[in-house]
């Protein structure tokens, strides 16, 4: 099995080495210290998992993860900036570790990474993460883990989204259902600042595609769809929808 970390700090690049080495029978480890070297060496080695920094002095680990052609390995990022990029890792869903890095941690990360649980649509989950650390104005997309895979949806496209015990029922423009295998809080807590809103316990809808708000308590989308909308949340969900 091969082995890349990406670092510009020669300290964490050992940290790493040394977490790896009670793993190491049958790893080969290569170790590159900025971009250029790295996109280099990943395109050489075709490595199986490749631990990579975000921030390599005045460039990315995305410039990295856009340079190069073939990422069919197990990616997990590094980075000392709790806030920095954190939101397009979970609209990727793509694995991240904190530095300093935690052994307990790192060993949940690398066995996800050697039973290639996170190998899964990488390419397109990637795709996804760099569309969200973009300055350009393209659509942003979220993945949406489900028991078969990952479906790459639209933000914009997602009309609401809907409990069902520990999975989610996302319903799309398109009149797509798609089944995601994470809870609504998850969903909501994702999509916060996205002009979505959860009227009730078991319903998170898109404001944009909300038509009227009925006196009885009920918010009518614009597919006449009727959703309750609980006491205790009409007040703001009233002074939300006043935004649009």
């Amino acid at each position: 099995m091969k082995v890349a970390i990406i670092d510009d700090e020669q300290h964490c690049i050992d940290h790493l080495y040394a977490l790896l080495k009670p793993f190491g029978a049958g790893m080969e480890i290569s170790c590159f210290g900025n971009a250029e070297e790295a996109i280099i060496g990943l395109e050489k080695l075709q490595p199986d998992i490749v631990f990579l920094d975000v921030q390599l002095h005045q460039k990315t680990g995305f410039d990295v993860l856009s340079a190069i052609s073939k990422r069919d390995f197990s990616l997990i990022f590094t980075t000392a900036y709790e806030s920095y990029a954190i939101e397009a890792f979970k609209f990727s869903a793509i694995d991240y570790l904190l530095k300093p890095v935690d052994r307990d941690d790192f060993e949940t990360a690398l066995q996800k990474a050697i039973d290639k649980v996170e190998q899964s649509q990488l390419h397109d989950r990637i795709k996804v993460l760099l569309s969200h650390v973009s300055t350009d104005n393209h659509l942003k997309r979220i993945s949406v883990p489900s028991n078969e895979g990952y479906a790459f949806l639209l933000i914009d496209d997602i009309v609401r989204c809907q409990a069902d015990v520990n999975y989610t029922h996302i319903f799309t423009v398109d009149g797509k259902k798609y089944t995601a295998s994470k809870t609504l809080k998850h969903f909501e807590k994702l999509l916060e600042g996205r002009h979505f809103f959860r009227i009730h316990n078991s319903h998170l809808i898109n404001l944009h595609y909300v038509a009227s708000y009925h006196k009885d308590g009920y918010a009518i989308l614009k597919d006449g769809l009727k959703l309750e909308v609980s006491t205790r949340r009409k007040e703001a969900f009233i002074k939300e929808c006043g935004k649009f």
